[in-house]
């Protein structure tokens, strides 16, 4: 039975940049039968790409700045915007800020984060040269919860993307980048239906 828009999780989407995730989250979540909608993209960066491409499409935006805030200041502004948004789930999407442990602990469950790397390996920064390396066969992303430790928290998907021989950081990243346009999506469906105990459609 296919969901209707009354009955969709509603989602904030925090992002840095150029939020190509959060786009694909943000389409996926028109197709027939998907099970959240999203209902805000807020970021710490007014120049964020991304805030465009969510306008455009006509969800609502927030922005707040970071430079000048402590972190849980920033952490306030954000979480007041998820909130007021009415959103049950937060998912980090290319969100280059470290979320204070006080945060992560009232979302506790409710954060979810794609990494680039088939956890638990290459933790952090630079995971593409360090699986390259290392000699790796293989590179990916993970969608993971969100715990007051760095890229710590339960893996709930991962996609595996092939190294090639030749493969730099950068073209390995644009694989894997095309790879994680599919995993999010599915991975956030995914999600929500266990939280559930439902079918995603």
């Amino acid at each position: 039975m296919a969901r209707t828009s009354a009955d969709r999780v509603r989602v904030a989407v925090f992002i840095s940049g150029a939020g190509t995730n959060m786009a694909g989250l943000l389409y996926a979540s028109r197709l027939a039968g998907a099970p959240y909608e999203i209902a805000l993209v807020a970021s710490n960066c007014a120049d964020a790409s991304g805030l465009e491409l969510a306008a455009l499409e006509g969800v609502e935006t927030f922005v707040h700045p970071h430079q000048g805030h402590s972190r849980e200041a920033q952490d306030t502004a954000m979480e007041r915007a998820a909130t007021d948004a009415g959103a049950e789930i937060i998912v980090l999407a290319g969100y280059m800020r470290i979320l204070s442990p006080e945060f992560v602990r009232r979302w506790e469950g409710r954060i979810l984060n794609i990494h680039p790397s088939l956890l638990p390996r290459y933790k952090g920064l630079d995971t593409f040269a360090r699986a390259i390396d290392a000699g790796d066969s293989h590179a990916g992303s993970s969608v993971h919860l969100v715990t007051p430790d760095l890229d710590a928290g339960p893996v709930l998907a991962q996609v595996r993307v092939a190294i090639a021989e030749h493969d730099t950081p950068e073209t390995l990243a644009a694989r894997v980048k095309l790879a994680e346009h599919q995993l999010y999506p599915r991975a956030l469906a995914d999600f929500i239906a266990s939280r559930a105990g439902a079918p995603t459609a």
